[in-house]
């Protein structure tokens, strides 16, 4: 899967045995904010039935691959295709232009592949799930090949080493349907799709600061909605950057729209991922839970962590000059359990007092 900030690859094992003691396999799970879709994943692989939901194309493009498009419908199409795909030669043409000689997202022969290859896969008119799993492994095959920290808010003064590999696509890990049912990709605003939602338990991994996965990521977002847009600034963003805004960016905003989500969703239990660097304290969010009401037991499991890699880089200008300091290394990632009686599996030894789990 992509390189991802707020991605959940450490503290995965955390999450799955959180939701592993409240709710056994074979129950339906939402994920409101699904990212890269690999909560999503994991919950489909251990035979849960996901409800994966993202309001960015690209996330949404994602979560329909890894949670909505079942292995032993869509593998061999894919693979077939993908074989195929591979064998084109670059053709240079909106990437190319772009993120190559506008910018330095991608060597040009890489960016000459990528625009081969997406005009390809759109000039099939796939079924949606098909293109998904297609569109998914070129994101993926773009990602090995960029020349990035992992944010496309900037790109690297010179070539990282990888931009210069050629451009491979591989076949996603599509997994069976599960026992429990079909799983299903959205792609809506959290506040606008919660109170349709009905699951055993939901959770939440919602933005926590000001950074907006758009803008980090709208490379892959350009590539998925192959709208040619109108760019501006050295990173080339998508002018909608500037218009896409979400009330969980802003430090005002991400309160009382979490608290709408929260009141809304109709499930027995909730589990919400949040950071110590976001906008909202644990004090707010565990009032925000507990006005959910519902007899509710609420526990709150404190795991340290590195920070993003991109925090140890520091800050640099566009000529790639330090222009700001290091600050911390480590932060805190809270998972809030909201159950209607305590569960059996998350006894002391996971409690706020016993907090010190590590993730490295």
């Amino acid at each position: 899967m992509i390189k991802y900030i707020g991605s959940k690859r450490a503290l995965l094992p955390h999450i799955m045995r959180v939701i592993g003691a409240i709710l056994p396999p074979g129950g339906t799970v939402a994920d409101l904010f699904s990212g890269t879709a690999r909560v999503g994943h994991a919950l489909k692989a251990a035979g849960y039935r996901v409800l994966a939901n993202d309001h960015n194309a690209y996330a949404h493009t994602i979560a329909t691959c890894y949670v909505q498009a079942d292995a032993e419908r869509w593998a061999e199409p894919a693979r077939r295709i993908l074989a195929d795909l591979q064998r084109l030669p670059g053709r240079p043409g909106y990437v190319t232009e772009t993120y190559c000689l506008r910018s330095r997202f991608f060597h040009p022969k890489n960016g000459e592949r990528i625009d081969a290859i997406r005009n390809a896969i759109a000039a099939l008119d796939a079924e949606p799930e098909l293109e998904a799993v297609l569109l998914t492994s070129l994101l993926e095959a773009a990602d090995r090949v960029d020349s990035t920290a992992g944010l496309q808010m900037a790109y690297m003064k010179r070539w990282a080493p990888r931009a210069l590999n050629d451009l491979e696509l591989r076949l996603p890990r599509l997994l069976p349907r599960p026992a429990a049912g079909p799983c299903v990709a959205t792609c809506a605003d959290a506040e606008r799709i919660a109170p349709s939602i009905e699951a055993d338990l939901a959770y939440l991994d919602p933005p926590y600061n000001q950074h907006s996965y758009l803008r980090n990521y709208h490379v892959w977002e350009t590539i998925v909605r192959w709208d040619s847009p109108e760019v501006y600034g050295v990173a080339c963003k998508r002018a909608d950057c500037r218009t896409r805004t979400s009330a969980f960016n802003g430090r005002r905003s991400i309160g009382p729209a979490l608290a709408r989500v929260v009141g809304a969703l109709r499930c027995r239990a909730l589990l919400v991922s949040f950071n110590d660097e976001g906008h909202l304290s644990r004090a707010e969010l565990e009032a925000i839970l507990r006005a959910r009401g519902c007899g509710g037991h609420l526990q709150v499991i404190a795991i340290p962590h590195d920070r993003y890699v991109g925090a140890k880089i520091g800050i640099h200008n566009p000529r790639g000059e330090r222009v700001g300091t290091v600050g911390r290394l480590r932060n805190v990632e809270y998972l809030y359990v909201l159950t209607e009686r305590p569960a059996p599996g998350l006894d002391a030894a996971h409690s706020p007092a016993a907090a010190e789990e590590r993730v490295e």
